[in-house]
């Protein structure tokens, strides 16, 4: 890989994100639900963020694209080729240099026209044409409004406004959900020649199985930040190749691995345990893990454990 694939194009540092709610007696308080997370993605790469749902990771794809809700707090640095994304930079890339791809099909406009909102600002018909094709959309399709739409056709509407400019960035936050194996197979495989053509993707996901395929380092999501970060090789290999107890937790209870359960649970934001936040659930913990534990490069990767080897 050349110094020039290997520049950033996303750099996430130390981000929390926070928001502000009330209490009984309407006492207010921010309730911190990201919590020094750190990430980068850089050119011509997939980095897939994996973890069980309602981890948070959806906030992270949400804080990147400057869309949280007004209650909500962030600390941190978010950079796009090293410059600050602050909401002035965001208006004018966000759409174009960067493209996001969201969870809920409620972020079409029900009152717009599938095709205007896929053709958006460029106007370029023909390019909608050619990626409606790509994702198993009609003509016709473009003349709908989305609340005619089946559930897996609006997740492809809305992956394909993605696509539809050359984007420097990409933002999927479960892009594949009501798509059958074989679409959602061709959408990430898609991706994949996308950032062969220099774009970096960021794919958040809970199907760790589907991004392996094409990511090239996958991120563990655990309780609102990343707990380990490693090559997708790694993965490939199995859990004695990984490094946080976690990742190694979550890859047992995949199918394949006949679904071994966990004990215990995500620790609420509201009451989180000092230091390592998975500590009342790790067999591995010391008194140490009590203490301030941030990322530290471990076999390659990059674990936020003291014990990990």
């Amino acid at each position: 890989m050349s110094m020039n694939e290997k520049v950033s194009v996303l750099q996430v540092d130390n981000l929390s994100v926070s928001f502000s709610m009330y209490n009984k007696g309407l006492s207010k308080r921010d309730l911190e639900v990201i919590h020094q997370l750190s990430i980068d993605v850089k050119k011509g790469e997939i980095v897939a963020v994996v973890g069980s749902s309602g981890s948070g990771k959806s906030l992270l794809a949400h804080a990147i694209m400057g869309i949280l809700p007004e209650n909500s707090k962030t600390k941190g640095s978010i950079k796009y080729y090293n410059d600050e994304l602050n909401e002035k930079y965001l208006r004018k890339v966000r759409g174009k240099d960067i493209a996001f791809i969201p969870q809920s099909v409620d972020f079409l406009d029900p009152l717009m026209k599938v095709g205007k909102q896929v053709v958006g600002i460029n106007g370029n018909k023909e390019r909608q044409k050619e990626v409606f094709k790509i994702y198993n959309l009609d003509d016709k399709v473009a003349e709908m409004y989305p609340f005619q739409l089946s559930g897996g056709m609006a997740r492809r509407v809305l992956i394909a406004t993605a696509v539809m400019n050359e984007a420097k960035l990409i933002i999927a936050d479960e892009p594949t959900p009501g798509l059958n194996l074989e679409l959602a197979m061709e959408t990430l495989n898609n991706f994949r020649e996308i950032a062969d053509s220099g774009c970096g993707v960021l794919l958040i996901t809970h199907d760790v199985d589907l991004a392996l395929n094409v990511a090239d380092r996958i991120a563990v999501f655990y309780s609102g930040t990343i707990v380990e970060i490693a090559q997708v090789e790694d993965f490939i290999k199995g859990k004695d190749a990984l490094r946080h107890p976690y990742s190694k937790a979550f890859i047992d209870a995949l199918p394949q691995n006949k679904f071994k359960e966990l004990p215990g649970y995500q620790p609420y934001a509201g009451n989180l345990p000092k230091g390592c936040l998975f500590r009342d659930r790790c067999s591995l913990k010391t008194d140490e893990c009590c203490m301030e534990i941030k990322m530290r490069k471990v076999r390659d990767g990059e674990v936020r454990c003291i014990n990990a080897t």
